[in-house]
């Protein structure tokens, strides 16, 4: 039996692949049995975002019918929880003799105890890795240790995949002597599946593989170094929402980068490498959850803040999340995320930054925030970004680089053709005070804007007495 979890693709899918490569659970002319549970009361309580769940389910509904073509029924199950899923399973195996229940590890906490479960059980799971480029683990310092610093990781890992290459399992396609299912079965097991059209603007995987990514490698690549900070241009490839729910492989991306640029591996001063760059920072997160576990429940990596006392005002938090700071490119960045479910990495900086630094709010409650928003919310990558963000984590900013999110905005918005577009109350501003446009609001009778709700000096002070 395939159990499908974060992982749902036929592309390089270790648990798929062996478990096509095994004679366990059918006769060679009778379909072979999946599932997929769908738990959204689970996904819920670990702030999955709704655009994100129905972005799985989506992708859910598509590979029972890819996975027919591979003569293999997936069944969708719908149950609450982790403990259902382990009940079921339990319950599954023993009333059909199921002697392997193939599956792909995932990395979180919860999702690793319910596995334990399954196994005291007595569900025979076999496990493989499929979230990474690299096995996690194996990317160590001299001292055997997990790395606390990027840089040095980075150049580990490129060591790694230089010398050792990596594995990857390329595309499963239907046997010529295997029969389908009967369209009336596969029709049956899809009707569960209702999207409500959240994540419709985003393409399934195999689309986006087709069309989006394979136009981002051949016209922005060379150009992403130079475009990745601005966030009124379509620079970079978004592919964090399919590389967060598992239905792109890591592995098969850089595959393609590696078609593309063949030297890339070596090249670490093209500007082609500041994307593979992206691909080893997302290593970097994994790896340091594997490793510390307690990032899942919430811990400072750097152990001395973990008691801090933030200020936490509810007004203040309130404001953040609703784009009414009074800092235009921090609050066009909120709705961005409120309007979309997605919002542009830099300023995912730039908010977690004025969050922590400027209205000193626990890292956690952006956290949580995001992930309740985020159609690409992953909580390895999530959790590394705002411990970075508010000097908490491993590889952190120093607590006293706090970003001028006046300055940002100057930088990497200069016409304000961002800020615009979420804040239509500032169109008629001009560009050169639409960064901070308060004064010239005043001088010239104009309303509608929310005042700041700190000054950035007096906040940036207070910011390093706070952390010092």
């Amino acid at each position: 039996m395939l159990w499908f979890r974060n992982d749902l693709r036929t592309h390089d899918n270790p648990a798929l692949h062996y478990f096509l490569n095994t004679s366990c659970g059918s006769s060679s002319d009778s379909p072979r049995k999946a599932i997929f549970f769908i738990s959204e009361k689970q996904w819920l309580a670990h702030d999955w975002s709704l655009i994100k769940i129905d972005f799985i389910k989506r992708h859910a509904a598509a590979l029972v019918d890819e996975l027919a073509n591979l003569n293999i029924e997936l069944s969708l199950v719908e149950v609450d929880t982790f403990d259902d899923q382990v009940n079921y399973l339990t319950q599954y195996c023993q009333a059909h003799n199921v002697d392997t229940v193939f599956a792909n590890s995932e990395l979180e906490f919860n999702e690793h105890q319910r596995d334990l479960n399954c196994i005291k059980q007595g569900v025979p799971l076999m496990l493989y890795e499929a979230d990474v480029i690299v096995p996690k683990g194996l990317v160590l310092n001299q001292s055997g240790s997990m790395f606390k610093v990027f840089t040095p990781f980075k150049n580990a890992w490129l060591k790694q995949v230089r010398t050792a290459g990596f594995d990857y399992l390329g595309k499963i396609t239907r046997a010529d002597d295997k029969e389908t299912l009967a369209d009336n079965k596969v029709k049956s097991v899809n009707n569960i599946i209702k999207s409500d059209g959240l994540s419709g603007t985003w393409p399934l995987a195999k689309e986006y593989e087709a069309n989006v990514f394979s136009t981002f490698l051949q016209t922005k690549l060379t150009g992403y170094e130079q475009c990745r900070d601005i966030p009124s241009i379509k620079g970079t490839s978004g592919i964090s929402p399919y590389l967060a729910a598992g239905v792109i492989s890591p592995r098969y991306v850089l595959i393609a980068l590696l078609n593309r640029c063949p030297d890339l591996l070596l090249a670490t001063d093209s500007p082609e490498f500041s994307w593979l760059n992206e691909l080893i920072w997302r290593e970097f997160y994994r790896n340091l959850m594997f490793h510390e576990q307690k990032l899942c429940k919430h811990y400072c990596f750097k152990e001395q803040y973990q008691l801090i006392t933030w200020h936490n005002n509810q007004t203040m938090f309130t404001a953040w999340c609703e784009g009414k700071t009074g800092y235009p490119l921090v609050d066009a960045a909120m709705r961005q995320l409120n309007q979309t479910g997605w919002m542009h990495n830099r300023l995912r900086m730039v908010v977690a930054s004025f969050l922590t630094k400027h209205l000193l709010i626990d890292w956690r409650l952006g956290e949580k925030y995001f992930m309740q928003h985020l159609i690409d919310g992953d909580l390895a990558s999530n959790n590394g970004g705002w411990q970075w963000a508010a000097s908490t984590g491993c590889d952190a900013q120093p607590y006293f680089r706090i970003f001028n999110p006046i300055r940002q905005s100057e930088r990497f918005d200069p016409n304000g053709e961002f800020i615009r577009k979420y804040l239509p109350e500032l169109s008629s501003i001009p560009d050169k005070q639409i960064h901070f446009p308060h004064k010239y609001m005043e001088q010239n009778n104009i309303s509608g804007y929310v005042k700041p709700i700190v000054d950035h000096k007096e906040a940036r002070l207070k910011a390093l007495a706070f952390y010092k």
